[in-house]
Order: structure tokens, then sequence, then C-alpha cells
């Protein structure tokens, strides 16, 4: 169902372009429905566009800090999990092997996931043993679920091992990963039906987060039933979860040790993934709008305009750090991650070839 909302949105896209003219279409990793005039790639004036790689939906930072490891968002073409070295500027596929473990995830998982990954939602964390694991959200092989790997250094830069996975009983979105091994899920869609998907668009009700623990399995988290349930990260010592509220254009903080909500800030675009910043803050990346032009009478299908922002935790105060209504040509379609790297943000999206590398002005 995630897969049909995606495929909405690009049509919708689309079909809004093609009401302005000719477009160039590009190769794009839900059936090819998106065409579209972006910027060229390379650099423009204080971003720079960087293309070679396949719907980025969500980006980690290596802990060496000289690469980016993202999630490519393509139902088809075993495109994986890529590598993007920050000195090279180059993009590769990241090598995947398995030693299945059963102290990761679920004992009952039917074994590893291989070529037939496709990637989402990421959580980058270290273990208590030191090691490094990565869980991804999948919806290839025949299975909705969160896949645990083990991050290890190889000689093209790092390398997965999986271990085990978790399957969901719908549609996962998003991922964080606790300090007990266990993780926080999104369901984006639960709520909705397949006749019905059209109302993810419409600010409804559709989805809410999980939380699974080893050897006690998945439960729903008390007055997460929210519109469309997206990005979800969590404080270092598993109490406070933030997750965004994608089509409520909201970030919600809640308690996990009461049990309840106790904050929110309402932002200008769809926060779509969450990250957390070297000094503590989290930021935030979306698209304007699902549907239409923004700005309105612009020409410009909302899904190609985008801000980011910056939140902080404790007083859920958000400040505008872009946006992209200001340049005079579209950038991205479909933003959807900032991740900071060194002194400045890193950009993906759930379509297109590109990430957008911006300054971070603190």
């Amino acid at each position: 169902m995630l897969f049909v909302l995606t495929i909405a949105l690009a049509t919708a896209g689309a079909a809004a372009a093609q009401q302005r003219g000719p477009q160039t279409p590009q190769t794009q990793p839900v059936g090819s429905v998106v065409s579209e005039n972006l910027m060229e790639c390379g650099p423009h004036g204080d971003f720079e566009i960087i293309c070679g790689t396949h719907s980025p939906e969500d980006l980690e930072l290596a802990p060496d800090g000289k690469y980016l490891i993202a999630t490519q968002f393509v139902r088809s073409g075993h495109a994986g999990m890529a590598l993007f070295d920050l000195a090279k500027r180059t993009f590769t596929k990241m090598q995947q092997t398995a030693e299945p473990d059963k102290s990761w995830g679920d004992p009952a998982c039917p074994g590893p996931i291989g070529d037939a990954l496709v990637s989402h939602g990421s959580s980058l964390a270290k273990r208590s043993n030191g090691a490094w694991e990565l869980y991804v959200v999948n919806h290839g092989g025949r299975r909705e679920s969160i896949e645990m790997f083990e991050l290890k250094p190889a000689e093209a830069g790092w390398a997965l091992v999986w271990h085990g996975c978790v399957a969901g009983a719908h549609e996962f979105n998003d991922v964080a990963i606790l300090p007990d091994g266990g993780f926080l899920g999104t369901y984006s869609t639960s709520l909705l039906s397949p006749e019905n998907i059209q109302a993810g668009f419409t600010g409804a009700v559709s989805g809410y987060a999980v939380h699974w623990t080893p050897g006690k399995g998945m439960s729903e988290i008390k007055g997460t039933r929210l519109p469309y349930p997206n990005g979800v990260v969590a404080s270092s010592d598993g109490r406070y979860m933030y997750m965004n509220a994608f089509t409520a254009r909201e970030v919600h903080k809640f308690d996990l040790k009461e049990d309840r909500e106790i904050g929110s800030v309402k932002l200008d675009f769809l926060p779509d993934n969450l990250t957390w910043t070297k000094q503590g803050k989290l930021l935030a990346a979306g698209v304007k709008g699902a549907l239409g032009d923004c700005p309105e009478g612009s020409g410009r299908p909302c899904i190609q305009s985008f801000g980011v922002a910056e939140i902080d935790p404790r007083t859920m105060q958000a400040r505008k750090l872009f946006d992209s209504t200001a340049a005079k040509e579209p950038i991205v379609t479909g933003v959807s991650v900032a991740l900071e790297a060194g002194d400045s943000i890193y950009l993906g999206a759930f379509l297109g070839d590109r990430l957008v590398k911006i300054p971070y002005k603190k």
C-alpha cells in the first residue's frame, strides 16, 4: 500500500507537469511515472546536486564519518543499499553477506533477504558489545520486515552482514533502534483499506507506531494514531520517541516511560524522516505538499518543493534552515531526509537520481 501511495504522489506530480508542456523524462524507481525538468547535476551557488544514485530515501553517516549509507527505495532492479564516499563523491553498491544469528531479531525470521531487499527507512546504532547495527525497513522478498545487519569495515569502506529480521503485520515506513536491541517502527497506512488509499492525502488518521521488544514481540504505542505516521527516532536512552505526522505537517514527542505525548511542533512542509545532529538537535525534511503547485500558481509541483528545519528536542521549537521555493528551478523531486555531515547537510529523496548538499547555517 505504501508503494501505491508513492506512485500516487509521483503520478500527481507528473500530471501537473504535463499540463505545463513537454518535460524531459528521467528514469524513476516507481513505475517511471515522474517526468520533470530539474537543475543539472553539479554546483549551484551555495548548494550542490550530486547524481548517480537511485531514490536515496533515508541516510546514515558511517561511524568513520567518511561515507553516507543510503537506502534505495526501488521496487525492482536489486538496488540494495548504496555507499557514498564523501571525499571521492562516488556511489557504490554495498556488499551484503549473511550470518544468521537468532540473537538478532525474531527467531522465526524466514532467513536472509539477499538481493530481494527493497530498502526504505533506516537506523544505525552501536550495540553494548561494540558492534554497529543497521536496521532497515524492507518491502521485498514477499515480506514486510525490519532487516537487521551488522555494519563492518571493508576494503570498499563498509559492508553489511545480515543477522536477522522481524516481520511486520503491515508495511513499515521507518525504524528507530532502541538500546536493548528492540526498535520503534511506523505503520503509515495500517488503518487504511486498499480501496481507501487516497485518504492518505487528506490528513485523515491512517496508521500508528509500534514497539518491538526482543522476546516479547510487537505492540502498538498508545496515542500514536495520527495522520500518516512517518519518520521516527529515539533518544539515546530510549525514553523519548519523536515521530512525524506527515500529512498533518507535525512532529510529535512521546515519553515512552510515562506512555503519553508531551510535545509537538507544526512545520510548513510535510516532514518525512528525522535525523540527529552532533549537537543533539533534530533535522526534519520533506516536500511542501502532495498535490498542486507550491507556491500556489507557481507552476512547480509540490513534490518538487521542499523545506528543511532544525528542531530543539527539549522545547520542540523549530528553526527554518532551507526553503526550495527561493530557487529559480526545481532542484530535486521527493525530498525525504536531511543528514548532517561535516559542515553541511545532505538531502535524500524517495524519487530520482540525486543527493543535494546544502550549507548547515548554525
